[in-house]
């Protein structure tokens, strides 16, 4: 059924299929995905509320990981809880605007996730190779800017491709293949040319994250040249071991992204079902590990779990 909306037509929903080709074994798999679900809300409600309430960590480092707590918040919830309706109840209606909203939230956070691990890596150099400085050049009020700045991208940068499709005629097929809205996704469902919205999805996406990817290698360069010159051993075990937890989270979020990124456009020959659960734990892995390896990595926020498990003072 299709609906008319300022000289474009669209349906009045979608329907998500959820896990093609798995769908015996949906309602077993929604299990490990809740899990993980419920470790990334606990895990970053706890980082949010350790860095708010404890002002000895109001530090570029902790405010960088608040902000990505609450990318990864805003990232997971945009795409589980649906998910997880689909999978248990069948749910596989979902209303046209809150298949947009879904589509834009999923981009416009995994640009700011992008954006805010570059500046952790940023902070990282900064902290290695110029320690002296660390403090006076990156403030709260600089931290504050780039926290604003990288959101800002987010938004401009996504809401274009977003504001593209709401415009265009769509087919009387309205089946996306997978568990959420993704851009790609709801533009093969568009019966015009879409050539120009693909150029712009495939700018938009080389230009964040390809421009944070060669700041973020430039900047480990940077820190691996300058570690490698101190002359005590352990001085470099130490800061080896500041930046080993930082590289974990962004494997953990380049390597499915650009998996699930490039699978969508140029993987035709990729099984659907290998592409979809990749897509899923795209949106997921990285929010539920991010807590863990940082709070299990970092001493100040494990002494303050445990002080809270403990019901010790610090």
């Amino acid at each position: 059924m299709l609906a008319s909306g300022n000289s474009s037509l669209h349906p009045v929903s979608f329907i998500l299929l959820g896990i093609p080709g798995l769908e015996n074994y949906q309602f077993g798999i929604a299990f490990p995905l809740c899990a993980m679900y419920l470790v990334a809300v606990v895990g970053n409600v706890i980082v949010l509320h350790i860095v708010r309430t404890d002002h000895t960590l109001h530090e570029p480092m902790y405010l960088f990981l608040a902000m990505l707590a609450v990318t990864d918040l805003a990232l997971s919830s945009s795409t589980q809880p649906k998910m997880l309706a689909i999978l248990w109840f069948h749910a596989h209606e979902i209303e046209y605007h809150a298949c947009l909203i879904q589509v834009f939230f999923i981009h416009a956070f995994s640009s700011v996730e992008s954006g805010l691990l570059m500046a952790m890596a940023l902070d990282r150099y900064v902290a290695i190779c110029f320690p002296l400085h660390h403090s006076t050049v990156l403030t709260p009020a600089v931290v504050g800017k780039l926290g604003a700045a990288v959101m800002m991208r987010g938004l401009l940068w996504v809401s274009p491709f977003c504001f593209m499709v709401s415009r265009m005629p769509f087919c009387t097929n309205r089946v996306i293949p997978q568990s959420y809205c993704e851009h790609m996704a709801v533009l093969k469902l568009v019966c015009a040319d879409t050539r120009v919205n693909r150029a712009y999805g495939l700018f938009a996406a080389f230009s964040v994250i390809g421009f944070d990817i060669i700041v973020i290698s430039i900047s480990y360069v940077m820190i691996l040249r300058t570690v490698l010159r101190l002359p005590s051993e352990e001085a470099r075990l130490k800061a080896f071991g500041t930046c080993a937890s930082h590289i974990c989270v962004i494997l953990a979020f380049y390597i499915p992204a650009l998996f699930t990124f490039l699978t969508h456009r140029f993987g035709h020959h990729v099984p659907r079902v290998v592409h979809v659960m990749f897509a899923n734990l795209y949106l997921l892995v990285p929010p539920m590990l991010n807590p863990i390896i940082y709070g299990v990595r970092t001493k100040q926020i494990r002494d303050r779990v445990i002080q809270g498990c403990c019901g010790k003072d610090p």
